[in-house]
């Protein structure tokens, strides 16, 4: 008999291929479970028929019987990935606090709900059901399991059924304490599991569940191989997390659903970056860890393209009506992923998405707050490609004020200002205008909303407009922002000629430096914001907390600001809430741009090359680089020898030459050729071995340190950068580098020295 699928309660279940690092990371699962029906066992037999076991005669048997010991559970989820389903385990922490639980819930008539992985997910242990507590993701099943099974075409043990293990064990008792051995238990089903000994137990399958397709009779007889323990089984148990959060991450994505190249979420591919860091921590922290100073870091991911593409923005429909019928499944990329730019470009959407993000931020910290009230520790951000923009851009406005703590919704004015609008038409010289403004019940809330074409629809002339506009904008605009306006600088705006002819480099007092009138052709007001970073004209809301380091990967941060506009920015910006930016890139990563060469723009810098994780260069770049020395040791003394020759040929002979005088000698005849000489070695030696660059500030954006940094790529990434590009916008989810980095910033911050393990 073969081990073919069908509706029984052991190897009746689908068997399917699966991933076992991760738990249960796909969001969009079906709630459909992988239970069976129950089996009912049938009266044990003491003879079997020679022909079902004589292939297993030879085995010996042992001589005394072990004392029959109960086995020993262990919890598995299921995870369902399209039509395919995969049993993973539970750590063993997990697995005892299920256990416990368990044996509690049968004395209670309510459930019983046990935070797991991290308290990212709780377990309603009597419905034996998983839920993920932070993001939206379909129930899966809990399984307490005990036995297991392993098809001929199955990759690894899978769990039966709670009612059919128990079964099975009530069985094996009944054999280890009788010694009995050879028992046959027939199901209702027509399965049948046979007991050889306490080592050797099969389960075969009836003929008439076999496939149809099976042609040779050899097949039909291979029966599943039955295994009773999970410590009998080939299954990796993960370890626990540790139950203290030193920081919080949240981590937004770029353009697309997909976040790599195996079509993931963002759940997921903040899962595996989770699992890193966790790696790293025990290999490059172990003994902080085993003193208690460190305990982990939370990641948790940042949706947003779901809300733009859901059904309350409708634009994927209005989309589909104007998309041509060829190509389709390139038209259906593009629209699902590309047009994040050209929505992020648009102020209605650009607004969803911004809302999104700080909306989304907001609700997992208070959440993370409310499941893990003893963290005390600081909170940072990761944004991906098109999400390190946001991030960006979000940063840039935000307000330092205590407001920005309380919660200040998006919509409201950063500073209200006190005065009446009579007060402030009177201090303008313009009261005339105060019943135009009555009369469309004005006051200065609704003034501050206004724009200069509501203004005109209002008659109000040209000349009281700018006064009016301006002086909302100077006295509501945040502190911050305003600061913000004189340190990123726009060098294509020519500078401000006052009225007496001189020029000004400074920012005029009546019109803002980086003010663009909007198109003719275009009701859209593209202007450059007193930030003076050109985002499209939104409302941008506040985070409830003050960011501690922005990270950004794969970022096309420096394109954007340069499109913009934005030449420089200056060394004294940084941004208001969060004192600490950077920029990590892969070398060929076709979206990331620099940043410091918009901050230090005399000095030509190399990035920061990101050490590998194991402590050292990657082989091929350190034979790089001595393969470069070696090229210029060679070709300096090639030089020496040149010029040692030449020397002695041009010399002239000892009786020609002059009589030296007192006090000189016969080195200073040609002074210049000996210093030409010396500088010559000295540059070529210089540029053989790369001497440390000289330290410069890089400004406050990063609290004067580097931003720049650049990853090694690997070997075979280097033989051809264009075959690897997508894939190198697409590497800093499992990047152990990457994740290094963020954890030597992270710790280091809390004093925590950081460990090289022994190769």
């Amino acid at each position: 008999m073969s081990s073919s699928q069908g509706d029984g309660g052991g190897p009746s279940q689908a068997a399917p291929e699966g991933n076992t690092r991760d738990l249960f990371d796909n969001p969009i699962q079906s709630s459909a479970t992988c239970s069976t029906p129950e089996a009912q066992v049938s009266p044990a037999l003491d003879e079997v028929s020679p022909s079902s076991t004589s292939s297993f005669e030879m085995l010996d048997m042992e001589s005394v019987p072990p004392p029959y010991q109960e086995v020993q559970p262990h919890w598995f989820f299921c995870r369902r990935v399209d039509d395919s389903t995969s049993w993973h385990p539970f750590s063993r922490e997990d697995s005892d606090k299920l256990e416990n639980a368990s044996n509690m819930v049968r004395d209670k008539e309510e459930d019983v709900v046990v935070a797991v992985e991290g308290e990212r997910y709780d377990v309603r242990v009597r419905e034996r059901k998983l839920y993920a507590v932070y993001w939206d993701q379909a129930p899966a099943e809990v399984r307490r399991c005990t036995w297991f099974y392993k098809g001929d075409k199955d990759t690894r043990f899978l769990p039966y059924s709670e009612e059919f293990s128990k079964s099975l064990e009530e069985a094996y008792m009944i054999a280890v304490t009788l010694d009995e051995w050879k028992r046959k238990l027939d199901f209702p089903t027509g399965e049948t599991v046979i007991l050889h000994n306490p080592k050797l137990i099969m389960h075969y399958q009836p003929i008439g569940m076999q496939d149809e397709w099976v042609s040779s009779p050899s097949e039909q007889t291979r029966p599943c191989t039955v295994k009773r323990g999970v410590e009998n089984i080939s299954v990796e148990i993960p370890e626990g997390e540790p139950e203290k959060v030193d920081h919080l991450v949240f981590m937004v994505h770029g353009i697309g659903p997909a976040c790599d190249l195996r079509f993931r979420s963002i759940i997921q591919c903040v899962n595996d970056f989770r699992s890193a860091s966790l790696s790293l921590l025990a290999s490059h922290y172990k003994r902080s860890q085993q003193d208690g100073h460190v305990g982990r870091v939370e990641f948790l991911p940042v949706n947003w393209h779901s809300a733009l593409h859901g059904d309350a923005t409708g634009v994927d429909e209005d989309i589909q009506r104007i998309t041509l019928p060829s190509i389709s499944r390139l038209r259906h990329f593009t629209n699902d992923t590309l047009l994040d730019l050209f929505f992020y470009n648009s102020p209605t959407y650009c607004q969803t998405i911004v809302d999104t993000v700080a909306s989304e931020i907001n609700r997992l910290h208070a959440l993370f707050k409310q499941r893990h009230p003893e963290f005390d520790g600081a909170v940072s951000v990761v944004g991906h490609s098109l999400g390190s923009l946001i991030l960006f851009d979000l940063l840039t406005n935000q307000r330092n004020g205590s407001k920005a703590r309380e919660g200040v919704p998006s919509g409201e004015p950063s500073s209200l200002n006190s005065d009446t609008l009579e007060q402030t038409l009177a201090r303008l010289g313009l009261q005339q205008y105060l019943g135009t403004l009555r009369a469309e019940n004005v006051d200065m809330e609704s003034l501050a909303l206004c724009q200069d074409s509501d203004l005109r629809d209002l008659g109000i002339p040209l000349g009281p407009r700018k006064k009016l506009l301006n002086y909302i904008k100077k006295k509501w605009l945040p502190e911050d922002c305003k600061t913000a306006a004189g340190l990123l600088t726009l060098e294509s705006v020519p500078p401000h000629v006052s009225s007496d002819g001189n020029q000004s480099s400074g920012l005029p007092e009546q019109q803002p430096l980086f003010h663009r009138e909007p198109s003719i052709t275009s009701a859209v007001d593209y202007e450059y914001f007193d930030v003076g970073i050109g985002q499209v004209s939104i409302d941008y809301p506040q985070l409830a907390f003050y960011p501690q380091t922005f990270f950004a990967f794969g970022s096309p941060i420096g394109m954007f600001l340069t499109v913009r506009g934005l030449k420089r920015i200056d060394p004294n910006y940084s941004f208001p809430t969060c004192k600490s930016f950077y920029n990590i890139y892969h070398p060929y990563d076709p979206v990331a741009y620099r940043i410091e060469p918009m901050i230090v723009s005399e000095v030509d810098l190399e990035p920061m090359l990101i050490p590998h994780h194991k402590g050292r260069k990657r082989m091929h770049l350190e034979l790089k680089d001595s393969l470069t020395r070696m090229s210029m040791d060679l070709k300096n003394n090639v030089l020496g020898s040149l010029r040692t020759a030449w020397q002695s040929f041009t010399r002239l002979p000892a009786a020609a030459l002059p009589p030296v005088e007192e006090g000189e000698t016969t080195t200073d005849t040609n002074p210049q050729e000996d210093h030409a000489g010396v500088y010559t070695e000295a540059e070529c030696s210089g540029s053989a071995e790369q001497p440390e660059q000289p330290e410069i500030e890089m400004g406050m954006l990063n609290g004067g340190r580097r931003i720049d940094f650049v990853l090694q790529e690997k070997p075979i990434e280097s033989f051809n950068e264009y075959l690897f590009a997508i894939q190198s916008h697409l590497c800093y989810w499992e990047s152990e580098d990457t994740a290094l980095l963020l954890l030597k910033e992270i710790y280091d911050k809390l004093g925590v020295a950081f460990e090289q393990p022994q190769q």
